[in-house]
This record gives structure tokens, sequence and C-alpha cells, in this order.
């Protein structure tokens, strides 16, 4: 801690009721800029998936799979089942985990866009390594400098969209970067579709046009304001206030801004944000950022959107008809996001988790059936099974898109205190990228070994995380950012670790519990 006393836990009082200010044109111009970095992320997911279906790609890369997948006697299960293809999609994550605790304190002591620029800059680097790849080694690092990006953009863009909207409306504007992220996997999809048709240099344009999101969120980042939540924890009061009037059209925002005050007393106290992380008082927001973006994963749907053309050929499904349903399930998740935006505040984030954990179970229950019963490991499903299961999937996908999808970044993002906002984030989204790089590097072994099994594996995740919710998540629905923590001294587990806090001075310290706490 800094010298002299330590500032109180968090907000004094709730002032919501107080605060004043509507949408105005500004910031939702600088939510969508911000949110294009979630396109990055996105066009990453869904580009990968196709690229590695795509034959000249794999004669030139990796030839062993590339025999394998037109070997007739070949397990369907397996023919993808290569460590190697699997480290081209799983780099770029495990770049992107290490980034992303680097990022925090570039975004912590240097503002949010300064880490969304830096995200652009080097994803634009790994986009055109990619595409001009003549081996291996230039393809794995033009992956590893996406992941720097992804680690940065992922970390700050969430943070920057949650602190500039307004209370009632964070939400939505938040799932901008999910929409963004979508957009960017059905955009993908797209191209892939288009690019298998060029034989000999295809996937080099796939991968390459990877650099006009990166384009747009380097050159957009650069033009958009700070957070008033990070001009004032920098020191720069007045510069704050001025932004913070701005984005909510009024001057009568008092309230909000001494919110931000007394958060950003405590934010500049602490020395140490990932140390203080882990102090009991805190473990609420711990546990959000570490359960909640490991069960995004854990319920399967990056394995379907980064391997949904090779799932689908594995199925049974010709080149271009699995490309065509990777398309179908990035447009429904595209769509699902749309939902999920107009009913995040209106309905809430539990019910919207809930319900979507509840249909995601029952989807993939009813895929593991369907290849459990008519598909072994050399015969194709028939043409009625094989749009079953394209429709089943899709139903899991948007239930994904309307739940887990935008609510597992959302959640997360929303529930710190000032102090540990950019160390909080840096764990989601390490924790995100970590289970992500897992998955993608062991889902082709995990098909091989488990086949149908795969599906009731990423079933059961599922019933653990809407279990969680139910006893677990509060509702954040309407809360101001920084009054966050008010809400954990009122729910029926976690107020055993928030102490209430006295805010009367005691021997030149705050009480905390009848405990004076001193510097």
């Amino acid at each position: 801690m800094a010298g002299g006393g330590v500032a109180p836990l968090g907000v004094k009082k709730e002032r919501a009721a107080q605060y004043k200010g509507r949408v105005t044109p500004y910031v939702v111009f600088a939510c969508l800029i911000a949110a294009v970095g979630g396109s990055i992320f996105g066009y990453d997911i869904g580009i990968s998936g196709g690229v590695t279906s795509m034959d000249p790609f794999l004669q030139k890369f990796f030839p062993v799979v590339y025999h394998k997948k037109n070997s007739s006697s070949q397990n369907n299960y397996c023919k993808y089942d290569n460590q190697g293809l699997a480290a081209f999609t799983s780099s770029l994550y495990l770049a992107g985990l290490v980034a992303s605790l680097a990022a925090s304190p570039v975004t912590r002591n240097y503002g949010r866009k300064v880490s969304i620029v830096c995200g652009g800059i080097s994803f634009l680097v790994g986009a055109t390594l990619n595409a001009a790849a003549a081996n291996l080694a230039m393809l794995l690092l033009g992956r590893i400098m996406l992941g720097v990006g992804i680690g940065f953009g992922n970390q700050a863009v969430p943070l920057y969209l949650s602190e500039m909207a307004p209370a009632h409306l964070r939400g939505g504007l938040n799932m901008m970067f999910q929409l963004a992220t979508t957009l960017g996997i059905f955009t993908a999809n797209m191209i892939n579709y288009g690019t298998q048709h060029l034989h000999s240099w295809g996937w080099r344009l796939s991968l390459g046009l990877a650099a006009v999101p990166a384009l747009l969120m380097t050159v957009g980042g650069s033009l958009l304001p700070e957070t008033p939540n990070s001009l004032i924890e920098m020191g720069k009061i007045d510069e704050g206030r001025r932004v913070l009037e701005k984005i909510r059209g009024t001057t009568e925002v008092d309230a909000e801004f001494q919110d931000m005050m007394e958060a950003s007393e405590l934010a500049n106290s602490i020395e140490h944000p990932f140390r203080n992380i882990l102090e009991r008082r805190n473990w609420p927001q711990l546990a959000m950022a570490i359960f909640m973006p490991a069960f995004q994963i854990l319920g399967g749907i990056n394995s379907i959107l980064f391997y949904a053309p090779v799932l689908f050929q594995s199925m049974g499904f010709g080149s271009n008809a699995s490309l065509y349903s990777s398309v179908l399930t990035g447009a429904v998740l595209c769509g699902s996001t749309l939902i999920s935006i107009a009913l995040v505040d209106k309905v809430g984030r539990r019910k919207l988790l809930i319900s979507g954990g509840i249909q995601m179970i029952l989807c993939q229950v009813i895929v593991a059936i369907i290849l459990g019963v008519k598909f072994g490991e050399d015969k194709q499903l028939s043409k009625g099974f094989s749009i079953a299961v394209v429709l089943v999937v899709c139903l899991f996908v948007l239930a994904f898109g309307w739940s887990w999808g935008p609510l597992g970044w959302t959640v997360p993002s929303e529930i710190f205190a000032l102090e540990t906002r950019s160390a909080g984030q840096s764990i989601t989204v390490a924790v995100n990228l970590f289970f992500t790089f897992a998955i993608a590097q062991a889902f082709l072994s995990l098909l091989c070994a488990f086949k149908f099994g795969i599906f009731l594996f990423f079933a059961g995740w599922i019933v653990v995380m809407t279990v969680f919710v139910y006893f677990f998540v509060p509702e954040t629905k309407g809360v101001p950012i920084e009054e966050m923590v008010l809400l954990w001294r009122k729910h029926w587990l976690w107020k055993r670790f928030v102490p209430t806090v006295s805010f009367e001075e005691e021997d030149g310290g705050f009480a905390e519990n009848g405990r004076a706490l001193k510097g």
C-alpha cells in the first residue's frame, strides 16, 4: 500500500438513483469503435477452422494430415488428429494468455485506449506474417503475434465498454464486443467459403484479410477518448470530468463523478493489484473472473467454432457442405447476440445464463445420441440425420449466443472495483485463453478418443456451470459499476467474505468490521 491511511473498501454509499445523463451519440460511437476489437478475436476463431480443412494449406504445412484426410481406411473421428495441426490453432491462445497478463499494467498506468492500439498493431503484424508464410515456423510466429494482439485487445476492450456505458444500458453496450466477435466469425466463415475455390492461394487470402479488422482497431483506437474512470485514476481529474459530462450529455454528473473519485482514491493506494486481488475480501470477484470464462469455453462452443468444417467433414459432409454448415452456424451466432443485447438489461444476466445453459445441455445430448446410434467409425450420416445434426448444432449456438457467449465476458468485466479492475480483467482473459488453448490443442485427440462421447463431456460441464450461476452469480443488472462492491454484501454466500465498512476515521485509518486499517 502507498503511505498514509488506507481508503475505504469501495464507494461509501449507493448513489445510483442520483445518476444523470442519457445515451449520447458520442458514447455509442466510442463503444462501436472499441467493440471492433472483438472482431479480430472472432475473425481468427472462424478463419482457422476453415483454413485447416483446405487441401492446399494441409499439403504445404501438414502433409501427414492431408494423406490421412483422403484415406478411405482412416477412422472418421481421427482423420484430423494431429498435434502439429492443433498447435496451429492453439499457439495463438497461449501467446494471448501471456500477453493479457502483460497488458494489465499497461492498461492501468497508460489507459485503456493504449492497450487497444497496441493490440491492433500486433494483430496487423501477425496477419501479414501468416499471409506471407513460407514455412511452418513463419506461420507459427504469425499466430503468436496474433495472440499478443488478442491478449491486449480482450483485456482492454471489455473494460473500456463497461466504463463508458451508462449503468442502465451497460449490458447491451458491453455486448458490442461479443457482437463484433460473432460478426468476425461469420465474416471469416463467408471468406473461407469463397477462398476454398482459389486452390493454390485461397488460404493466404483468408489469413491475410485479418489485417482489415486489425487496421480498423488500430486507427479507431487512436481516435477514441480515454474513459473517465481511467483518466481520474491517472490523476487527470478535470479531463475525466469533462469526458464524463460529454458522454452523459449533461453537466449534472456529481453523483457518478463522486463514485469514480472514491474508487480512484482506493485504486491509487494499491501498489500491487494482482496481490490485492487475492485478499479474502476480493474472493467473490476472483471467483467470477476464474469460473465464468472457464465455463464459457468448457461448454464446447469453441470446439464447434474452431473446427466446424473439420467436424462436419468428419461426419461425412463434403468440403463445400461442411463450410456451408459453418457459415450457417456463424450466422446463427451473430443473430442470437442481437437477442441478448435486446434482453440483457431487461431480463437480467442470471435468467439468460440459466435458460441458455439448459438449452445447450439438451442440444449436446441430442447430437451425442444421433452420432452414437447412426454414425460409426467408418460410415457417413444419412442426409436426414446430417440435417438434424446441423439444426441441433445451430440451436446450441443460438443458446450460447444469447447467454454464455456475451455474458461470459460482460459479467466479469463489470464486477471489479477500480483498484483491481485491470488485474481482474487480465485474469478473466488469461483464464479464457488458457482453456481456449487447452481445448483447441486437445479437441482433435478427444474427438478421436471419445468419438460421440465428446458431446456428453461438454454437456456435463454445462450442467456444472448452470448450477454455478443459480447459486453463486448475483444479478448485476442496473447496478452502477462503481457500486458493485455493495452487491456482494447482500449475497447469501459472498457476504461472508466482503467486510462491512465503517467510514469514520479511527486513529488515522478506516474501520473495517471494528478493526482499524492503517497504511
